[in-house]
């Protein structure tokens, strides 16, 4: 078998996209906050001189710099900093507590750390866990730490760091919400592929007549989104403040003339339910991307009244780089009839392979439900010093998601639910999101997880963690299930939340839920 193995691999350096874009749209804003606007060429002149003032001080190509902030210019900066200087960037969600930060610093090998000055305390947790050079602060350093804003002044070119495919660019740790987090490492070659895909699949035909919105932490999937933002010249606009708010979203939308913006489906539920929706004019909206957590119908079609045909859903982990399936726009319908494939989160990404397979590694029948697999140029290089996680994420070249499915005879993929929300009561197995989608059509219930907990006659029986309406009665409820659901499926205990706990990341996990129900039975006893 002929097989050509190059003597390099180089690739464009990720940071090249900002030079790119500040060629062609010198003086067309990059950034806007309020009534704060920075150009492209302005962008592009300050990450030159941050680069180089890093690059002074003994920054090296695979340095890892640990970024620890909420939305910002200067944290915007800080991921083409980052990939210019051939460094990794770490990015930290700003909602998570000092242990885990402190757990991130020492994991990932962080040698530079780049703060705002609100989180002082997440710092300290973080220097004493890990080992730091330098220390950076975005807006008020502390006596021996270096000001981001000073590093920008001295205005100088810097020529960015050759790179090739497989050389790391972004440490992107998972939610950890069935143990502690990983760090998932992207290259340069595989986030060139990612910001391709993500305009071929997700926005196709974004130019510079688009803008885009910033509703959700930069240092997840909302940094990935503003790739592609800044590889087509698009500007991208921020909230004002750090807390969401749906009027001062949808105030941007209709003054800014917003085009895309990714969210959460936590986000859209919170968009589409306010009652600002009406008040403003969101006609511009052309692609409102929603992933990292599952979609129920009922929220689906809310946001298909309220916003139209706009809303796209990809699946992807961090790991893939949100880079699994899609399900664009123009196949969303608010008509069950009319839609035709109640459930499914699209068919597989460009130049992506998406296999249901059995335990055994085996690729099952269209129908069938098993393991998501995964393969294509978007899948990561594998967990940072973690040869465990490696051996258990990786089988015969398939990336295993961890997620139960099945996919139909057109290759439309259908997710059942994590392999680890699966629980057997009385020898059946059960799949909660089945479930959650039925409570959900129930009026008075609002958010809803369901999970199996240990019994002793059933082995594990089904408890619905539930937020309700005033208007909730547990007896009408349980008859309305009754009529919807096999009886071997019922949950057989309720338990009302005023709101379900969530992670970090904004999502409701059943780890938290679980622990919460753990809580109340321990104060039960």
């Amino acid at each position: 078998m002929l097989k050509i193995v190059p003597p390099s691999r180089k690739v464009m350096n990720l940071g090249h996209f900002l030079k790119q874009a500040a060629d062609r749209f010198t003086n067309k804003p990059a950034l806007i906050r309020g009534e704060f606007e920075v150009t492209f060429t302005e962008l592009n002149q300050r990450v030159d001189s941050i680069c180089s003032a890093f690059d002074s001080m003994g920054v090296n190509k695979g340095d890892r710099i640990l970024v620890q902030s909420r939305n910002s210019f200067a944290m915007f900066e800080s991921m083409f900093v980052a990939f210019r200087l051939g460094a990794v960037l770490v990015p930290v969600n700003f909602r998570l507590s000092e242990e885990e930060v402190a757990f991130i610093a020492k994991n990932s090998g962080a040698n530079v750390l780049v703060y705002e000055n609100i989180f002082a305390s997440h710092r300290d947790a973080a220097v004493e866990a890990g080992d730091f050079k330098h220390i950076v602060c975005f807006d008020d350093p502390s006596e021996g730490e270096l000001a981001w804003q000073g590093l920008a002044k001295t205005k100088v070119s810097f020529e960015e760091c050759a790179v090739e495919y497989d050389d790391p660019c972004w440490f992107f740790f998972t939610s950890g919400t069935t143990g502690r987090p990983k760090a998932a490492i992207l290259t340069h070659g595989q986030m060139g592929f990612v910001v391709t895909n993500h305009i071929a699949d997700l926005m196709p035909e974004l130019g510079e007549g688009d803008c885009s919105l910033v509703v959700a932490p930069l240092s997840h999937g909302a940094g990935i989104h503003q790739l592609p933002q800044v590889a087509r010249g698009v500007t991208t606009v921020l909230l004002s403040g750090q807390r969401f708010d749906a009027e001062e979203v949808f105030a941007l939308v209709e003054k800014r003339r917003i085009t895309n913006m990714f969210t959460v489906p936590t986000i859209l539920k919170t968009m589409v339910e306010s009652e600002v929706v009406d008040k403003y004019d969101h006609s511009s909206l052309k692609h409102v991307i929603y992933a990292g957590s599952p979609t129920y119908r009922v929220d689906q079609k809310l946001a298909l009244e309220k916003l139209g045909k706009c809303i796209v859903q990809y699946f992807g982990l961090g790991e893939v780089t949100g880079n699994i399936t899609v399900y664009p726009a123009p196949l969303h319908d608010a008509d069950d009839g009319v839609q035709g494939r109640l459930g499914t989160c699209g068919y597989a990404r460009s130049a992506m392979q998406v296999q249901i397979q059995s335990d055994d590694g085996l690729e099952l029948t269209r129908g069938e439900t098993g393991e998501i697999c995964v393969t294509g140029p978007a899948v990561f290089a594998g967990y940072y010093n973690n040869p465990e996680a490696n051996e258990a994420a990786f089988r015969n070249g398939w990336f295993r998601t961890g997620d139960l499915g099945h996919m139909d005879g057109e290759g439309y993929v259908y997710i059942t639910g994590r392999a680890s929300d699966m629980y057997i009561s009385g020898g059946s197995n059960i799949y909660p999101r089945e479930i959650e989608e039925k409570l959900l059509q129930y009026p008075e219930i609002h958010e809803c997880a369901v999970l199996g907990m240990p019994d002793s006659k059933w082995g594990e029986i089904g408890v619905a963690a539930l937020v309700v309406s005033e208007q909730f009665n547990l007896d009408d409820f349980n008859g309305w299930m009754s009529a919807k659901i096999a009886r071997y499926k019922l949950p057989r205990r309720v338990e009302i939340f005023d709101v379900l706990p969530v992670s970090g990341y904004g999502k409701i996990t059943k780890k938290l839920v679980r622990e919460a129900i753990e809580q109340r039975d321990a104060k039960l006893d």
